[in-house]
């Protein structure tokens, strides 16, 4: 980005973080048009100000003599605390560009005060992380309800999940084993400067995140982005040839993409939006796979479901999405401790309703993308108590049910259950 272009970015930023901070989704914003700024540029600036949100709310707080200020011009010194901490560009050329936004939020009284408390940031730096770092929020970027949850749950590895939560994600990708082999394809990645390694049998771990267009392959559907660990449901559903699938929540489609690529099955991928069907319906044809596609809620089985059971069923549940925290980093301020309550019995009736539409020695593959012991034992284990004929299984691929975001997945769990005869 050039110098000039960081003042405009600044600002649409700022525009961006305020709404969020007011309770709007990152992504639904972020569809917003009417911006000069590159979205690669906003996505930065947004990402990387609510990944370091409880830092950045912090230090103004230190900073300024104020109290809460303006809805913008708070939100513009957060996007700038973060540019600066960046190391992307020299510190005058933030607070310079800073100011000059001001101008472009209309925010011109507010150039003196954005000025100085950046400049205090500069001055101040040594003092400020000791001033900070008392609040635990600001120390570890995420709400004060999160952190205890991790750390009840988590004893001897929470300040780690707190950290990689904080970080940029890791990029994977799976090879469609129907068009090419991870090992070929591994070589036209080292052929095109992109360095990977081979993870499992399909995918492949980028030394670097990249953009999708630079994928040798993918609009021929040679390889989806897909995070390690969202490829293990096809490896954890048990499947055969000639069964019976539903993909019970099954939009954007990567792992029911994954199922057919890897097993000759008849699935059913089922959702409720219709937006994202009509996007899984796309990833589909990109790979020149096919799928019974249906537009529903999966608890409501006579709207959809013709009452021949499914030999194996997955239910990719909604949840808090606390083990992608860092790929939608609103998410850590958007959510409410009391959310869990409400995910946890959605979640119980999602499983109650496919239950039903699973034959006996059937089985179950429950998945959350939460590192929330409520949404993932906790459901698992009252299911399986009031289901006398459910029994869980270890998982096929002899991991461990929960995986916590590292360096090379985000966080993920999955809980394997047959259905007795």
């Amino acid at each position: 980005m050039s110098i000039a272009a960081l003042a405009p970015a600044l600002a649409d930023a700022a525009r961006v973080v305020s709404r969020v901070a007011a309770g709007k989704s990152l992504a639904d914003e972020l569809e917003g048009g009417g911006r000069s700024t590159t979205r690669a540029a906003l996505l930065d600036l947004t990402h990387g100000t609510l990944r370091r949100f409880g830092r950045v709310q912090a230090v103004v707080r230190e900073l300024s003599h104020r109290g809460k200020t303006d809805d913008l011009v708070e939100p513009l010194l957060w996007c700038a605390l973060y540019a600066l901490e960046s190391g992307r560009y020299a510190s005058y050329t933030v607070v310079d560009q800073a100011v000059r936004a001001c101008g472009l939020l209309e925010k011109w009284n507010a150039k003196g005060y954005v000025n100085a408390v950046l400049r205090g940031a500069l001055r101040e730096r040594s003092s400020l992380e000791a001033r900070i770092a008392a609040d635990p929020q600001a120390r570890y970027q995420h709400p004060a309800w999160w952190i205890d949850v991790l750390r009840r749950a988590y004893p001897e590895s929470w300040e780690r999940t707190l950290a990689a939560g904080n970080t940029h994600p890791p990029m994977a990708v799976r090879v469609n084993r129907r068009r090419a082999s991870a090992e070929d394809y591994l070589a036209r990645l080292a052929a095109a400067g992109i360095p990977a390694r081979a993870f499992s049998a399909h995918g492949l771990l980028l030394e670097r995140p990249v953009a999708v267009g630079e994928l040798p392959g993918f609009d021929a559907g040679e390889v989806s982005v897909q995070d390690a660990g969202a490829q293990r449901a096809a490896a954890c559903l048990d499947l055969r040839h000639g069964q019976r699938v539903l993909d019970a929540c099954a939009a954007p489609g990567g792992k029911a993409a994954h199922i057919l690529e890897t097993w000759d099955v008849e699935l059913t991928a089922l959702d409720t939006d219709a937006a994202r069907m009509a996007r899984l319906a796309r990833n589909l044809e990109r790979l020149s796979l096919r799928a019974q596609l249906a537009q529903g809620d999966c608890t409501q089985l006579a709207d959809w479901w013709r009452g021949e059971p499914f030999d194996r069923i997955l239910a990719d549940v909604p949840c808090s999405a606390s083990g992608i925290a860092r790929r939608r980093p609103d998410i850590k301020w958007l959510r409410r401790a009391q959310d869990l309550e409400s995910f946890a019995a959605r979640q119980a009736a999602i499983l109650d309703a496919l239950w039903q539409a699973l034959r006996a020695n059937g089985k179950l593959l429950y998945a959350t993308c939460s590192v929330f012991p409520q949404e993932n034992d906790g459901v698992i284990s009252a299911f399986v108590a009031r289901n006398a004929g459910a029994r869980r299984l270890p998982l096929p691929d002899g991991g461990a049910a929960q995986w916590l975001p590292d360096a090379e997945h985000d966080g993920f769990y999955y809980a394997l259950i047959e259905k007795a005869a």
